[in-house]
């Protein structure tokens, strides 16, 4: 049996978004090391934003296989009852507004390309613990070298395409330097404790993220 990590309280999710709302900055850092609760907040602020602001809403995350465990291990029911409609469609509508999925790869970006910049009204960037770059090499079935599309691009394009149109954007990254120089404020939760932590009569280092342990099926 593995670690099954509790859902955000009530209380610290809706004062966490309130923090959001109150954040005047256009593009905003969580550089937490929760990432899973971090996502919880994000997208729970993004859903709040879409009710007030219609439009397109993008959720770029590094990889299929980190927007799959977001689906599954978000720290609240609906973030992953959500995440878990989105990810095969990658476009999903809710109310008068329509959020889109994709990842890191130019190669995903078909869906978000052809929605009118005028329209996209804020983004949710998520980038994996790993420091895994961009622009590894790519291989066809046969074992040859393929071109990496992403390999003459901005190393933080993934990020920096979004930001220098979208009215709001919202970066969750651990220990990820900001080289581009990009207008990013920090926001930090005080739920959220940089301290050791202790479980079941066992202290954890700060280094061991709980959130990135996977759960038993």
């Amino acid at each position: 049996m593995g670690f099954r990590g509790r859902d955000i309280s009530k209380e610290d999710l809706y004062e966490s978004v309130k923090t959001l709302v109150e954040t005047e900055d256009k593009h905003i850092h969580l550089d937490q090391q929760k990432l899973f609760t971090l996502f919880s907040v994000a997208f729970q602020y993004l859903l709040f934003l879409s009710t007030k602001t219609p439009g397109a809403y993008i959720i770029r995350i590094e990889d299929s296989a980190l927007a799959d465990k977001l689906a599954k291990k978000s720290k609240d029911s609906s973030t992953r009852r959500f995440m878990q409609s989105l990810l095969l469609p990658r476009k999903l509508k809710y109310q008068r507004s329509t959020f889109y999925l994709d990842f890191f790869h130019i190669g995903s970006w078909s869906l978000t390309a052809d929605i009118p910049r005028e329209k996209i009204q804020a983004a949710i960037v998520v980038k994996n613990t790993s420091n895994r770059p961009m622009t590894e090499i790519e291989f066809g079935e046969d074992g040859e070298e393929e071109f990496d599309p992403m390999a003459n691009l901005p190393k933080d394009y993934f990020l920096n395409s979004l930001t220098e149109f979208i009215p709001k954007t919202l970066t969750i990254a651990y220990e990820w330097e900001n080289e581009g120089g990009l207008p990013l404020k920090p926001v930090q939760f005080p739920f959220i404790h940089k301290e050791r932590e202790r479980v079941a009569g066992l202290t954890l280092s700060k280094e061991l993220n709980l959130d990135d342990m996977d759960e038993d099926d």
